[in-house]
């Protein structure tokens, strides 16, 4: 990477600080690269200066390079393609295993308990719920339906949230709340800590968070089993979705856990193992994964078949490039059909009531009945990175587009788990 002849001085300058801790002073130092500065001295970086808004270290401007013009607007481009992605990608790189992490081999554990909650939340509410998880206390929110009076098992939808956002701001950005209720299902938002990641990304990229019975996926299945020991949850039909850095952990969910999540929605996002470190997730967020597309994906030992999986992406998204949703459908396909497996497809195109045009392709597998669709990939013509179809009120949001929000809770709805795997996976979260 010669565009920058500082770029290797700075590796390891953000290397150390975030070895030591210094997370803020890390993400300066690769800002400082990106505009074509040198590292700071050792003396220098000891002393304290006030941080940059996130706006302004955006915003600035490259300085010029020692190179010829054409090479320096090359890397011009490049510097400022990444510096869209910076906020949003450049966070911790774990070189040890993440303090969330247990053994791989370790038997999975009782989740963790409700603080303060032995009854259910009331129909018809939108509540903050606090969970006792290894110690440590996590907040989620949670959205019951008024229908859920009648005692009847409900879907279960589980929303994360993306990068600088949160959980009321994704649920007024999304209006899943809106869309849940006709349909009388609970939906489970939870709030990534900051303490966790300092912008509120959920850390799909950390290999201490990319696998069953660790960091931040037990976690999250703890919430939903928290939510089942206290509310008739249909085990058949939960779900899991999101945006972004969200819609890339909850791939990592679908592929960690297909004996609990029935399908995944996947908004903006990348494919579980898109990258397993932070210059790799930079990588693919600009690019797509690099991954072998030999490679054959293993048979989950509970023996449940691949989540359903629909995708969102915008064919313009300057923060996570669309390549990334072309992956994450070829990926869900592979893992569910085999390197022999063949599929058929169907393309349609449409244009939302706000004039935004897009191509559904739905796949299923050759001679498979009608109803067995195994993903659908929306492609958003003209879309950047947000939510198509979402609540201006909320961030990351794009009115125009076809609802995101409905045609995912529809997809859900028609994805089902087999009684027998759902049966299964009742009894594994009751343990």
């Amino acid at each position: 990477m010669d565009w920058n002849p500082h770029f290797t001085d700075m590796l390891g300058e953000a290397t150390e600080l975030m070895h030591s801790g210094n997370l803020m002073e890390a993400t300066a130092a690769i800002q400082r690269a990106l505009n074509n500065q040198a590292p700071l001295a050792r003396a220098a970086r000891a002393t304290p200066t006030p941080p940059a808004s996130p706006s302004a270290a955006t915003c600035a401007k490259p300085a010029a390079g020692p190179w010829p013009a054409a090479r320096s607007a090359a890397a011009s481009n490049l510097r400022s393609k990444l510096k869209a992605t910076v906020e949003d990608a450049v966070v911790r790189e774990m070189r040890t295993p993440s303090a969330w992490a247990r053994p791989t081999a370790a038997p999975e554990q009782p989740m963790g308990e409700s603080v303060g909650k032995s009854v259910r939340e009331a129909p018809d509410s939108f509540e903050r719920v606090t969970l006792m998880h290894q110690g440590i206390r996590h907040q989620y929110r949670l959205y019951v339906p008024p229908g859920a009076a009648n005692g009847v098992a409900m879907p279960l939808v589980l929303m994360l949230h993306g990068c600088t956002q949160n959980a009321d701001d994704f649920a007024l950005g999304t209006g899943m709340n809106q869309a849940a209720a006709p349909a009388n299902a609970m939906v489970l938002y939870p709030a990534q800590a900051r303490s966790a990641n300092p912008n509120g990304c959920w850390n799909w990229f950390e290999p201490g968070h990319q696998h069953r019975g660790q960091g931040e996926p037990e976690l999250l299945v703890a919430m939903v089993r928290d939510v089942m020991a206290r509310h008739p949850v249909d085990a058949q039909r939960v779900y899991a979705a999101g945006l972004s850095a969200g819609g890339a952990m909850a791939a990592v969910l679908g592929r960690e856990y297909p004996d609990v999540f029935a399908a995944v929605g996947v908004h903006s996002g990348l494919q579980a193992g898109a990258a397993n470190n932070m210059m790799a997730a930079l990588s693919a967020m600009n690019n797509g994964a690099k991954l072998s597309t030999k490679r054959r994906p293993a048979a989950h030992p509970s023996g449940a078949p691949h989540p359903a999986l629909i995708v969102f992406h915008g064919d313009t998204d300057s923060t996570v490039h669309a390549k990334n949703g072309e992956q994450l459908v070829e990926a869900a396909l592979q893992a569910a059909l085999g390197e022999q497996g063949t599929v058929r497809h169907e393309a349609l195109n449409g244009q939302s009531d706000g004039g935004q045009r897009f191509t559904r392709t739905v796949y299923r597998a050759a001679g498979a009945k009608g109803a067995d669709v195994l993903a659908e990939h929306w492609v958003l013509h003209g879309a950047g990175h947000a939510w198509s179809g979402g609540n201006a009120q909320g961030s990351y949001t794009d009115a125009r587009g076809i609802s995101a929000t409905q045609e995912m809770l529809r997809f859900f709805l028609e994805h089902p788990r087999s009684p027998t795997t759902a049966t299964a996976a009742a009894t594994d979260l009751s343990e």
